[in-house]
């Protein structure tokens, strides 16, 4: 049975821990939380008790790290705290020799690859995952055997839109996210999981990347250029109870019991209006990527759409593959409020795996064509998978506490390359923003990614 020590108690823990005091229980058991909040690391002492009455996991404050390393000797380290934290935790618990889980993105600058970099080098360091569970979902595999099958021949480029709603994009300009310096913007936080899809596809690395974007929706700035009156700084004070983009997070066991119950500790607060001042990160993107072999993508996210879904052509010298999926076709005024909130009711796009006839004009759903030179387009079926992420989630879950399957063809769990190759297209692309310029990976600073790399 491994020791398993978790850094980070917000909201995103409860899938890992969950998952170690349920499904996978045989695999270990927690020993340690870590987190700069009490109060949070208490809300999960009664998930503890709910599920193993004998065990009691000490708390660590964030900086006794080292501390909770030497005294709980964990096996295994899950890192889900903010991403800028992510390469300190990473680097200290591989060169203590622990395993360690960590939450995409890997890290969100050139200083936390090199940091993980020389830990993974460091004599007797454990081994490293990236948890990219948009690979596990069955639309995203079949996309890449599709691809690695040579369906449709040599990949030339890649078209990727992704859409985030009115629910799930605001909610990124409310928490920490919306500071770059914590977050990496969206082009590292968000996107990472989307470079790493193409990358992933293509089974290859980036080379160049030229970004333009901004924040054109939220912000007080925006606010007053469309006539939005004044805005408070937290969203639950919106004078309008009516109000779409207001969150009251006393309203919400969870989100009041994991935030607003600590918010005196550690001065966080969960809840800011995505219409207040102090947000540094764009809401809309565009990136051209090209890549080593010689393909190229261009990509965009634009984080106020009124759907939320993501659409994907890949064209190679033999054909085309089109993926669309709608993972929330529209947003009632009315029902964002109780719809809000990354802790309890992200969209959850499990049921997304089969293209419905009826819904009106954009159905939730998935569908795949393929169409090659000369012939008419054809709808491949989609496996269907459960849980969140389509069933990539439960997959991810079995590499993660059971072990990859090495026979795997398509090598779904990732490593320091997968984790660093996403983070670097992000990395790249926030430079290029502040440049206007193109930025080559190569010029980063950072030894050159191989594949043979752990």
């Amino acid at each position: 049975m491994r020791r398993y020590a978790f850094v980070g108690t917000g909201s995103r823990v409860q899938m890992y821990l969950a998952a170690l005091l349920g499904s996978h229980a045989g695999a270990g058991y927690p020993v340690a939380f870590c987190d700069t909040n009490e109060v949070r690391m208490a809300y999960h002492d009664r998930v503890v008790a709910d599920a193993r009455p004998d065990l009691r996991v000490p708390h660590y404050p964030a900086g006794d790290f080292d501390a909770l390393l030497g005294r709980e000797r964990p096996d295994v380290v899950v890192v889900t705290s903010p991403d800028a934290t992510h390469a300190g935790y990473v680097g200290a618990a591989l060169r203590h020799g622990a395993d360690v889980v960590v939450e995409k993105p890997m890290t969100t600058d050139l200083a936390g690859l090199r940091q993980i970099r020389d830990a993974l080098a460091a004599p007797g360091a454990g081994r490293l995952t990236v948890t990219f569970n948009y690979r596990y979902s069955p639309r995203n595999t079949l996309v890449r055997r599709l691809i690695a099958d040579g369906t449709i021949g040599e990949v030339t480029s890649v078209a990727f839109e992704w859409c985030l709603d009115t629910v799930h994009g605001a909610d990124y300009f409310r928490r920490w996210h919306r500071d770059k310096a914590t977050s990496g913007g969206l082009l590292v936080h968000k996107a990472s999981h989307h470079f790493d899809l193409v990358n992933w596809w293509l089974a290859d690395l980036p080379e160049v990347a030229f970004a333009r974007g901004g924040l054109r929706f939220y912000g007080d700035d925006n606010a007053r250029r469309r006539g939005l009156g004044a805005r408070p700084d937290r969203s639950r004070d919106a004078a309008d109870p009516g109000d779409p983009f207001g969150l009251d997070i006393t309203a919400d066991d969870k989100l009041r019991e994991l935030y607003h119950a600590g918010e005196h500790l550690d001065g966080y607060i969960r809840d800011r209006d995505v219409f207040s001042g102090g947000i540094t990160i764009e809401d809309n993107l565009s990136v051209v990527v090209g890549y080593r072999r010689g393909a190229s993508m261009a990509y965009t996210l634009h984080a106020h759409s009124p759907w939320e879904g993501y659409r994907v052509a890949v064209n190679g010298t033999a054909g085309r593959i089109e993926l669309d999926v709608v993972e929330r076709g529209h947003v009632v005024p009315a029902t964002a409020r109780a719809a809000i909130g990354a802790a309890t009711a992200v969209v959850d796009p499990s049921a997304a795996v089969a293209h419905p006839n009826g819904g009106g004009p954009r159905p939730r759903g998935a569908r795949l064509l393929l169409q090659r030179h000369w012939e008419p387009a054809e709808e491949v079926p989609i496996p269907s998978g459960t849980g969140s992420h389509g069933g990539g989630d439960a997959m991810l879950l079995d590499d993660v506490f059971r072990g990859p399957d090495i026979c795997d063809p398509l090598r779904r769990q990732a490593g320091y390359v997968d984790g660093a190759a996403s983070v670097l297209v992000g990395v790249a692309g926030n430079e290029s923003l502040r440049t206007g310029q193109a930025v080559y990976v190569a010029d980063l600073g950072l030894p050159p990614l191989t594949t043979g790399e752990v």
